[in-house]
């Protein structure tokens, strides 16, 4: 076995138990922490696979920016992991009939699964000759030429998914002094400071 398999086999092994710990763990903090590693050894089968911009890409905004949002919303969301739990349990027999649901259909899919003739001269049409055009040259042509409308698409969601995770965290409580930015501009410099001359030897 050589040092390549050695690392397929590594971080293949090591993404499917961290995504599998992702879904199973109970501490939703937990789960981010396994989707993180899962990220890493996605990232690691990238530069296997010779994409290493879509590797750092997929360290750089999933890992450094997405799943910290994740963690941080969890944790500031100040969620009863107990309640979340008990009201969890009563939704356990749907869960798994629409598991054994999609599984049947998994395997009805795969069973009668046939490949076209010219499937593979397709896949292969998607991208230019990497012997011409760098792995990030081609990908920005796809993104950016072909499928832009996806890629805006996608950035919509992200935009309403950030809206979201800000909208949960938003919470009014009475009794705090909170922040007016308005008020703060239109002071008066005079009235917002006073000058008290204390004499030595007094207090204020």
């Amino acid at each position: 076995m050589s040092l390549v398999d050695f690392a397929f086999y590594l971080f293949a092994t090591t993404l499917v138990v961290a995504g599998f710990l992702t879904v199973v763990s109970k501490n939703p903090v937990h789960s981010v922490l396994w989707l993180i590693l899962a990220f890493v050894s996605s990232s690691g089968l990238f530069v296997l696979l010779g994409a290493e911009f879509v590797a750092m890409l997929l360290i750089i905004v999933y890992v450094g920016a997405v799943a910290v949002l994740f963690l941080f919303v969890v944790m500031m969301l100040d969620v009863d992991f107990a309640e979340l739990r008990g009201e969890m349990a009563r939704y356990v027999p749907i869960a798994l009939l629409i598991g054994v649901v999609i599984l049947m259909q998994l395997s009805l899919a795969f069973g009668s699964w046939q490949f076209a003739d010219q499937a593979q001269g397709l896949r292969a049409a998607v991208t230019p000759d990497l012997d011409q055009v760098h792995n990030t040259a081609a990908l920005g042509q796809l993104i950016y030429g072909d499928y832009i409308l996806l890629f805006q698409l996608s950035g919509l969601i992200l935009l309403v998914a950030m809206i979201g995770a800000i909208l949960l965290t938003m919470r009014h409580r009475p009794n705090v002094k909170r922040q007016n930015v308005i008020d703060q501009m239109h002071r008066d410099p005079a009235k917002a400071m006073e000058l008290i001359d204390v004499k030595p030897g007094q207090g204020l």
